[in-house]
């Protein structure tokens, strides 16, 4: 009997430490993917062990409608944390979770169906999220999905105009998106998302699951665009590989959200865990670290590989790397030939989400690896 769905890969992963990861030959890895930009804070950083194991030695559990510590103190953190006004915390246990509850919220609170997401988006693999994801290869197979979605060109503003109208109950859109190949678009285009939304009196959701938590180079890409949305999602790197969601939401939202919940929202354990990787974000000030050493890989990278790519793309230390042929190969020589770990954004880009803690010397080795493998 094995695992299914996953394809594993030819290296088994025993430990990690910070940017590191080990494999069960005692080869090392520099850790350039952070299993999707789980592990902000590095891997094992003792702030968060120590917080989740303490926990771990009084109560593992304990169902959401019983007040506990950890969890109460984990919603004022990203209270606090959010866009103002976004102050209504949901936790569940992943993304997907995160961005389904974001969509039913806003069809409660509006009373309408209409939803609008953008092409090239991912927005999970649940029935509701999927039927917001772009992409067919992910649907293949369990349609029919939630209906009433319609899709726009991502970046496009008369498009999204044109669509969002008065039985619009929603937008759901990524600052910056991920799987779609770390496709960027302006402040410009995010504010009038904003404004279209406001006008017509539908929600924002912003999906913030691989762009929060200081990736782009500010706690959220909301701040960095200067956008407040009605909802915002996060996930992945909250509780540094633990699993942990959250649907933060504006009164209005909160107030209407109707019947949800989830037996393991905000379990003990991991809301200690993602309080204590808050902290660290804060302590250490890795969002602004995140932004200056995303801009010196961007230039490093532009500087030394600009012939040999199409282009290299992102914000903070969310960076895609569009090559001129397949990703695979050279993901695969990083990793076996030179101890790096990447991953892919579709079949031409190589995408670079490291904990952000890394410094010059590991940025360095990065575009050393990849300007060989490349050649």
């Amino acid at each position: 009997m094995s695992g299914f769905v996953f394809s594993e890969k030819p290296i088994e992963i025993a430990r990690g430490e910070d940017v590191w990861l080990y494999d069960t030959n005692g080869n090392e890895y520099l850790d350039f993917g952070a299993s999707y930009a789980c592990t902000p804070v590095g891997h094992c950083h003792p702030d968060v062990v120590d917080a989740a194991t303490s926990q771990l030695e009084d109560l593992m559990y304990v169902q959401a409608s019983y007040p506990h510590a950890a969890r109460t103190a984990l919603y004022e953190q990203l209270a606090d944390t959010a866009p103002v006004d976004v102050d209504n915390v949901w936790l569940c246990n992943s993304g997907t979770e995160a961005n389904e509850a974001a969509l039913k919220f806003a069809r409660h609170a509006t009373g309408r169906e209409k939803i609008i997401a953008t092409k090239q988006g991912f927005h999970g693999r649940t029935m509701g999220a999927l039927a917001t994801t772009w992409k067919g290869k992910y649907k293949q197979g369990f349609e029919p999905l939630a209906g009433g979605v319609e899709f726009v060109d991502y970046g496009d503003i008369d498009a999204m105009r044109e669509a969002v109208d008065d039985e619009t109950a929603a937008v759901i859109i990524e600052p910056l998106q991920g799987e779609g190949g770390i496709n960027p678009v302006s402040t410009e285009y995010l504010q009038a998302v904003r404004v279209a939304t406001a006008t017509s009196g539908a929600a924002m959701i912003l999906d913030e699951i691989q762009t929060g938590l200081g990736r782009t180079g500010s706690m959220w890409a909301a701040d960095g665009h200067d956008v407040v949305p009605d909802v915002l999602t996060t996930a992945k790197g909250l509780g540094s590989g633990l699993p942990i969601g959250a649907t933060l939401c504006r009164d209005w939202i909160a107030e209407n959200c109707g019947n949800h919940g989830s037996t393991f929202s905000g379990g003990p354990v991991v809301s200690a865990a993602a309080g204590a990787t808050l902290d660290v974000l804060e302590r250490e000030e890795l969002p602004a670290h995140a932004a200056e050493m995303g801009t010196y890989l961007r230039e490093e990278i532009d500087e030394r590989l600009g012939d040999e790519i199409r282009e290299v793309r992102g914000d903070g230390l969310m960076i895609g790397i569009e090559v001129k042929r397949g990703s695979n190969r050279l993901l695969r020589e990083l990793a076996i030939e030179h101890g790096i770990l990447a991953l892919p954004a579709g079949r031409t880009v190589l995408r670079l989400l490291p904990p952000l803690t890394i410094d010059r010397d590991h940025a360095d080795a990065v575009v050393d690896a990849i300007e060989e493998v490349i050649a």
